[in-house]
């Protein structure tokens, strides 16, 4: 099992650049399943989950190459229906690519996903949404059939029960190849990722309008043509950097940063009294003085990100006074919670709500990452706190920052992993 160790009383300072977003490249690397000529991304972060679904990708018959942040998929020979759950298991996002890779073969059987054990997260609304598009779905021994109807409604109207961000993804990019359906998606997630994914597939030739709003309207094509394209910056990276100079009482600018897809965390900020600049090129985080206790809810975009609530905790944590956060999104997010108290923390939960009195310092302590952002709140704890701390099960941590040890070290930070496997 992998090791972080990391050296508290460290001050976070310096410059970085944010690395290309995960969860927006996961699910465009899924829709070029639907796309029989090249495709090439920039700006592709170097992760575990993108390795991931390459070889899924590999697996179904693309061929594809991945060198200096950039993907090259290039069309293969056969494609297959079938995913198998060895490498369906590793993530979440690769239930994805059961309707695109369904809408090219005729079927598809891709088995339930795994990923970060934050919560319950059925792909009940993916499937429901299917069958509203006229799918028809099994289930039997872990995997899910999909299989296309002989033809599709001319108008479809599919009302999401709760706004995710997988499903709304899932079901605009096989709409998309849905020729004469006019399809409408309701109660839409907003998030900044769903409007790359349709900026992507626009440059292909998709007929796709309303992200970031509620409702979602796609015109079925017949195809969609190749394109290169360049993926957003990660928010939740940024996001993670920025609140390490805060809880480490430092000085950081995060180039190339896009403020607008940070409102509420920023928002928040500027709340506690935390120092912000931004700037068309930059975001920085500054400490300049104490911290006010603050209330904090997670919410689908524009809200707070839930990803961003661990993190958030770790700072909250030394700040004087009694903050309360609740999440609304994930019922096992606060899974973290035990290890930060470890720390020192003084954090208690009660159903979907924390209440963090602040102590002055945390003291460094052997814990365990339970998940991605989980882990990333820990190191940040860390750092901040006295003496060392050995953060065991750091696996995780590498399906979500890219070269999270060397930006961290670039700003200052001593930390080192054992084994070296990063």
């Amino acid at each position: 099992m992998s090791q972080l160790v990391v050296m508290g009383n460290t001050r976070l300072k310096g410059e970085i650049r944010a690395s290309g977003s995960k969860n927006s490249v996961l699910p465009i690397l899924a829709a070029t399943v639907m796309i029989e000529e090249p495709v090439v991304f920039k700006n592709v972060p170097e992760l575990r989950d993108v390795q991931t679904m390459i070889s899924i990708l590999q697996q179904i018959g693309k061929t594809v190459s991945f060198e200096n942040e950039t993907v090259t998929i290039m069309p293969g020979e056969i494609l297959v229906g079938n995913v198998p759950y060895e490498l369906v298991r590793k993530m979440r996002a690769s239930f994805n690519i059961i309707g695109p890779l369904a809408m090219i073969c005729g079927w598809a059987k891709v088995g339930k996903p795994g990923g970060c054990n934050i919560g319950q997260r059925p792909v009940d609304f993916h499937l429901k949404g299917l069958e509203a598009f006229g799918f028809k779905i099994t289930e039997e021994h872990g995997d899910v059939m999909a299989v296309i109807p002989q033809n599709f409604e001319k108008e479809i109207i599919y009302a999401l029960p709760f706004p995710s961000v997988g499903a709304t993804e899932q079901l605009m990019t096989t709409a998309t190849l849905m020729e004469g359906s006019k399809v409408t998606i309701e109660n839409a997630a907003r998030e900044p990722e769903i409007s790359d994914l349709q900026n992507f597939l626009n440059k292909c030739g998709a007929k796709v309008s309303g992200a970031s709003t509620p409702t979602i309207k796609v015109t079925g094509v017949g195809k969609l043509n190749g394109a290169e394209y360049s993926v957003i910056p990660d928010r939740v990276e940024i996001g993670t950097y920025l609140l390490g100079a805060i809880a480490t009482k430092g000085d950081i600018k995060v180039y190339g940063a896009i403020a607008d897809h940070l409102i509420a965390l920023l928002s928040i900020l500027e709340e506690m009294g935390a120092g912000i600049e931004k700037s068309h090129e930059y975001l920085r985080a500054f400490w300049k003085g104490p911290l006010k206790p603050v209330r904090v809810s997670s919410e689908p975009y524009p809200g707070f990100p839930t990803d961003l609530q661990p993190i958030i905790t770790a700072v909250l944590a030394t700040v004087e006074g009694t903050s309360v956060l609740e999440e609304n999104v994930f019922e096992n997010r606060f899974g973290y919670v035990d290890e930060l108290n470890r720390m020192g923390a003084k954090i208690k939960v009660s159903s979907s709500h924390a209440n963090i009195r602040g102590v002055s310092k945390l003291s460094g302590a052997e814990v365990i990452a339970p998940d991605i952002r989980a882990g990333a709140a820990l190191v940040m704890a860390g750092l901040a706190a006295d003496g060392e701390t050995i953060i065991n099960n750091v696996t995780h941590l590498f399906r979500g920052y890219e070269r999270f040890q060397e930006k961290l070290r670039t700003l200052g930070a001593k930390i080192t992993l054992y084994p070296d496997e990063e």
